[in-house]
């Protein structure tokens, strides 16, 4: 069974004490960034290591949206940002959508070519302008737009065997302080936000979204507490959306997390409130004395967890040689 909890690892193979964590029934995933990547045979192997590890494997994912978030770069497509899709949904919007399954479809199989499960993406917020770290990692200042070239992603996605992640729930483009960094908050209710910035999150839960990772804002008018330690927003999130797919914390690192106490104390909140799997991407072995202090897995949470694990995948090889992927490569270079 998978455990809540979802953590990094240093480098570009295990060590052995990774391999003794990453054993701990408290574990179910985990996150790679920039430092665990060399090239695709050595990704490859890495994969393969982590997912011999345990039955059923753990969960391995990353951040591939794109743009300035992309970990995962030498050997891949560079994708352009989100928001350039958005730009070119105002001059032609038809094209624009294909271009964004092209997208999720080429980024997807890349990943499961490499052994990777998900990326934690697409981004769903909406671009307001004023946010200091979401901008063009946005599809579009347009809710409809944003949702639309979304559900195309999503799509693309799917066709490759790879379930999507929508963030930040429920909008992180309506304020300026990046939640990496700083506290934030929203002034705005939920009525607020209903046509705007939860539409997508309504389109692609009621087109089959897997997953959802909570925000790190808080929402004075819903509830005290950061939406990733929010009891009331899950309830939102489960019954007036009527998502039933699984749940993550953002990185329970970031400064705007602080106020739930140490570590062990963030983790505790977040699977408190009903996040099915909360995110520690560099505590090293500064996780190791909490792995003792949490719950045991949750069977309904293990189940939508084990949802999210990739299907199919071919070789690098022979994914590049399919004409689909050639004309995917072609349709985002026009962009």
């Amino acid at each position: 069974m998978l455990g809540p909890l979802m953590i990094g690892i240093e480098g570009i193979e295990l060590l052995g004490e990774e391999k003794e964590r990453l054993c701990h029934p408290s574990v179910g995933g985990v996150i790679l960034f920039a430092r665990n990547y060399h090239d695709p045979e050595q990704l490859l192997a890495l994969t393969r290591s982590i997912r011999g590890l345990r039955s059923p494997p753990l969960l391995i994912a990353t951040d591939q949206e794109g743009g300035r978030v992309q970990r995962i770069r030498d050997g891949v497509t560079t994708l352009p940002p989100a928001g350039r899709l958005g730009q070119a949904a105002r001059l032609t919007p038809a094209l624009a959508r294909e271009t964004a399954r092209q997208a999720g479809w080429l980024m997807a199989s890349e990943l499961r070519s490499l052994g990777v499960d998900f990326s934690f993406a697409p981004v769903l917020d909406i671009d307001y302008g004023v946010s200091q770290v979401i901008g063009d990692r946005a599809f579009s200042e347009r809710p409809d737009d944003v949702a639309a070239l979304a559900l195309e992603w999503q799509r693309g996605c799917a066709t490759a065997g790879m379930a999507c992640v929508g963030k930040h729930f429920p909008g992180h483009g309506g304020v300026a302080p990046d939640s990496h960094l700083s506290a934030a908050e929203d002034p705005r209710a939920i009525a607020d936000l209903e046509h705007a910035d939860l539409l997508p999150f309504r389109r692609l839960i009621d087109n089959g979204l897997a997953a959802v990772m909570l925000a790190h804002l808080v929402f004075p008018a819903v509830d005290s507490q950061p939406v990733g330690f929010s009891a009331p927003w899950v309830r939102y999130l489960r019954g007036a959306l009527g998502f039933g797919g699984a749940i993550f914390s953002d990185d329970l690192e970031m400064a705007a997390a602080a106020v739930a106490g140490d570590l062990q104390a963030r983790i505790l909140a977040a699977l408190r409130a009903g996040c099915d799997m909360a995110i520690v991407g560099n505590a090293g072995r500064a996780i190791d004395p909490v792995l003792e202090h949490l719950p045991a897995p949750d069977p309904r949470a293990a189940l939508r967890l084990a949802r999210m694990h990739g299907r199919g995948g071919e070789t690098l090889s022979a994914l590049y040689a399919r004409p689909e992927y050639q004309t995917a490569r072609a349709m985002l270079g026009e962009i």
